[in-house]
């Protein structure tokens, strides 16, 4: 056990971080791109879609307004194509100075929905932008997708085995909502989580920092594997794509449960508080949970960060891009300034809890000055 402000709390985990390494290099976030669909779907017009009177209030429940929805022709890999597109016009590189790109989505979709495993969207992307030289994968780690492959790469460029690369993910994820709407029947429904998804495409390029003075201050996950069962997905059987069922209210649970001391351990290891974050974004699932989860942390914490980002409102859950989609926002409302230090925490159904900790630099502030 440990000991937070005279709490106990069980330390049975422990988060896999970075290596300690003589000489390594430090990296950063370099730029930010998203894509959104220009289609909106309210909520009042996704229940009034449903098969059965559900006498439920989603929008007072979840705080989301309305989320983006995917037109015909658009697909995880459109949305992932343009998020990485804008992410390189706000960058200072080209495709071609890219050393690997890595594509962490969930939907994996390309023309309709059937999952494109081979060839990888990896391999999609890098040849649609250009980065014809850079290796690509994909990997899949739930809606920590892009935190793990940000994670990957900050580890790549501390050892010093590439300079840059980016993380991409395009996910087409709200055919589980319209899928759920035929069947959802009452707020106990293990396909509620389902009605709050949205689409979006995001990128983000991660590269060597040879200044020093900015960049990830530490990046760190770990997996809580008996738990893997409270989210599942399966092909659905009442529509295309899948359908998915959630024990929200567990899944929320645990993650207030084990949160404080693997958030702890990673402050710990950068050597700040928790009110040393200038904006914490948490993994936007709704605004209720964003509320419970700052209350706990601050029972236990005794401090708060500058802001707790609450983005859902407009967007709703976009799996794992929803951290970038939150950061491309505040920046582009110039909310975020140079040195504002950043802490962004996934929580992913698996369960997976990854903790990315680092501060805006000029060069990403300046970007989004026209």
């Amino acid at each position: 056990m440990t000991t937070i402000e005279g709490v106990a709390i069980a330390t049975e985990h422990w988060l896999t971080t970075e290596p300690d390494l003589a000489g390594a290099h430090p990296a950063r976030l370099e730029s930010i791109g998203v894509r959104l669909p220009a289609r909106r779907l309210s909520t009042d017009e996704l229940m009034a879609s449903t098969a059965h009177d559900t006498h439920i209030d989603l929008e007072r429940l979840t705080g989301i307004h309305e989320r983006r929805i995917v037109a015909d022709g658009e697909d995880s890999l459109s949305l992932a194509v343009g998020a990485a597109r804008d992410c390189l016009n706000r960058s200072r590189h080209r495709a071609g100075d890219l050393d690997m790109v890595i594509n962490a989505s969930i939907s994996k979709y390309a023309g309709g929905y059937r999952q494109r495993l081979e060839p990888p969207l990896s391999l999609l992307v890098k040849q649609a932008i250009g980065a014809v030289d850079a290796v690509s994968f994909d990997i899949s780690n739930a809606c920590a997708g892009m935190l793990t492959g940000v994670f990957l790469l900050n580890d790549y460029i501390r050892r010093g085995e590439i300079e840059r690369g980016m993380v991409v993910s395009g996910e087409a994820i709200s055919q589980l909502g319209r899928n759920a709407a035929r069947q959802v029947r009452s707020i106990m429904s293990r396909q509620l989580a389902s009605l709050t998804l949205g689409d979006a495409g995001a990128a983000v390029i991660v590269e060597r920092d040879g200044t020093g003075s900015s960049g990830i201050t530490t990046a760190a996950f770990t997996t809580l594997a008996k738990h893997s069962r409270l989210c599942l997905a399966y092909p659905s059987r009442v529509g295309p794509g899948a359908t998915m069922y959630t024990r929200a209210r567990t899944i929320h649970k645990v993650a207030i449960d084990n949160v404080p001391t693997l958030l702890r351990e990673a402050l710990d290891r950068a050597g700040l508080d928790l009110a040393d974050i200038d904006y914490f974004i948490p993994h936007q699932t709704s605004s209720r949970a964003i509320r419970t989860g700052t209350r706990a942390l601050q029972d236990i914490f005794r401090q708060l960060p500058g802001e707790v980002v609450d983005n859902v409102e407009l967007f709703g859950n976009t799996s794992s891009t929803t951290h970038f989609v939150a950061l491309h926002r505040l920046l582009q409302e110039g909310r975020m300034h140079a040195g504002d230090r950043v802490l962004l925490l996934a929580l992913a159904s698996g369960l997976e809890i990854g903790v990315v900790v680092f501060t805006i630099d000029d060069q990403m502030e300046k970007s989004w000055v026209s």
